[in-house]
């Protein structure tokens, strides 16, 4: 097989170095860990996208990733050239997310990728591998806090439902979905710049971080959401548990407002809400079976396609550090 290019990412004592390259197939660097499944997919890549754990495993103080060098990439869509696995053939369209892609095995930002069978879903019906990778991992955490919040009891009549951290992936994609789905989606977001987009995707309303922060001394505020999907954590998601309705349920996966969480049990003890963790990474199969078609289908938003900008491979740099500084909007697709 002829070169291929990927963004390759090596770092030492000392030095790190992220730069577009030709590679062989021999040359990708293999499981950090050594012992992962045997049965594999010889994958030719379409589309990936850009999360923020891609742009942590493109800084050198990222922490995420395992063992270099690496080809960044949590997420990627394409076609099946060879398989180990009697599950799958060659010609089926594929996407992985998640699981060691990106981190501990060489994954979406390459034009080849080696992906075991257990980690791959066949494309549903209804769905390209370009709109795989405008949800991609941050579409699929939306749609899981969303089956959330569905499994607790919260229905479109129940009331309002907040979204935090709404300009970001997670977030504009949990309330493109919401809408779709006929909930009342507030969004919340820091960026004003980012209000007409949020309205446009379905938001009842946009309101800033500000109007969520409650008095510290206060741990249980007016009963206002029905339930909610935090991709924030920290003191936001603290006040936000203090004014969701009895019975509400919020679903929590991010921490870019901080990892320590400063509430009390008051609002589960006397409101009765539940707090969710939401995990994409290592979601079982059966989980991500029942997304992806619903990703396909009944949650598919009108406008997803619009909702990602496309960008190659020598754009990455650019673009993690835009996203490590907060100065992204929106979802990136990267396009092989």
């Amino acid at each position: 097989m002829k070169l291929f290019p990927a963004l390759y990412v090596e770092k030492t004592e000392g030095s790190f170095s992220m730069r577009v390259r030709e590679l062989a197939l021999g040359e990708l660097p293999p499981l950090a860990t050594g012992n992962g499944p045997t049965a594999e997919l010889l994958v030719e890549v379409g589309y990936s996208s850009v999360n923020y754990k891609d742009a942590l495993a493109c800084s050198p103080d990222g922490k995420v990733v395992r063992q270099y060098p690496i080809v960044p990439g949590i997420d990627l869509a394409g076609t099946v050239v060879e398989s180990e696995s009697p599950a799958f053939r060659p010609g089926d369209k594929v996407l992985a997310t998640g699981y060691e892609l990106g981190v501990a095995r060489s994954g979406g930002y390459a034009k080849y990728a080696r992906v075991p069978a257990d980690w791959a879903v066949r494309l549903p019906e209804g769905l390209s591998a370009r709109e795989a990778m405008v949800y991609g991992t941050a579409g699929f955490t939306a749609a899981l806090s969303v089956l959330a919040l569905q499994d607790g009891g919260v229905r479109p009549d129940s009331g309002p439902v907040l979204v935090t951290g709404a300009s970001g992936g997670v977030g504009s994609l949990a309330v493109a979905m919401l809408a779709k789905l006929g909930y009342e989606a507030v969004a919340s977001s820091g960026k004003e710049d980012m209000r007409g987009t949020l309205m446009g995707l379905g938001a009842s309303k946009v309101i800033s971080r500000e109007e969520l922060m409650t008095d510290p001394a206060k741990p249980l505020g007016r009963q206002l959401w029905a339930g909610a999907v935090d991709c924030v954590g920290g003191p936001q998601l603290a006040s936000v548990l203090g004014t969701v309705r009895y019975g509400g349920t919020v679903a929590a996966s991010g921490l870019t407002g901080g990892t320590l969480l400063p509430a009390t049990v008051l609002p589960f003890i006397l409101r009765g809400i539940r707090l969710i963790g939401i995990d994409s990474v290592y979601a079982p199969m059966e989980i991500r079976q029942r997304i992806w078609p619903l990703l396909a289908g009944a949650w598919k938003p009108s406008g997803l396609a619009a909702m990602a900008e496309d960008i190659a491979l020598d754009e990455i740099p650019a673009a993690v550090q835009r996203m490590l500084q907060g100065e992204s909007r929106g979802r990136l697709v990267v396009k092989l």
